[in-house]
């Protein structure tokens, strides 16, 4: 039987989904897949390639409708579909968050340009938009690491601290207020724009 790309990538994401990122090895994959390691890297030259389609896969919900009118609600609409691909995968931050820092995923940099785009329109200089883009990901994907990370101690059991777990029972709201504060810091560039003595 012909080994296609797609197989390769739809067997690491069931990996993922199943055992999590730390067991998500080119050994264990060819074992998955009955071949030998080496016909992975006929269709991925490493596994930080093999990790970015994972990814791209994975952010596809997300990358889907990203066109909302007004620059508060892409930015807010993006987060909320990204944290949700990312919510529906064991280690799905922690994956996306290995495959940015590596460059290997287009939907990541499709989700920047937009991000950075309604930046611009928020008031964000042209030299500082793609940092403020990169500081919403960073948030997402940090508040989202959290968020599994809280679900990983209490699916084995773990007692967290009574503040924590004051913390871990809202983590939709957390999430909304901290998106909230972004898109307000970058409304107050325009003021910043507008009024240069404030």
């Amino acid at each position: 039987m012909q080994l296609h790309k797609r197989d390769v990538v739809a067997k690491a994401a069931a990996i993922l989904d199943d055992y999590g990122i730390a067991d998500l090895s080119m050994r264990r994959l060819a074992r998955e897949l009955d071949v030998s390691p080496g016909a992975l890297y006929w269709h991925f030259a490493n596994k930080q390639e093999l990790l970015g389609a994972v990814t791209d896969q994975m952010l596809a919900p997300a990358c889907a409708d990203l066109s909302a009118a007004g620059w508060r609600e892409r930015i807010e609409g993006v987060c909320r579909a990204l944290r949700d691909a990312l919510l529906s995968h064991t280690d799905g931050a922690e994956l996306v968050s290995a495959s940015f820092a590596a460059g290997q995923s287009r939907a990541v940099e499709q989700i920047l340009v937009v991000l950075a785009e309604a930046a611009g329109e928020a008031g964000v200089d042209t030299e500082h938009r793609m940092q403020a883009a990169r500081t919403v990901l960073h948030f997402v994907l940090g508040a989202t690491a959290d968020e599994q990370s809280r679900l990983q101690w209490d699916a084995a059991g773990a007692a967290l601290p009574e503040h924590q777990s004051a913390l871990s029972t809202q983590p939709s709201a957390g999430f909304a207020f901290g998106l909230r504060l972004l898109t307000d810091g970058l409304a107050a560039q325009r003021a910043l724009i507008d009024d240069p003595r404030s």
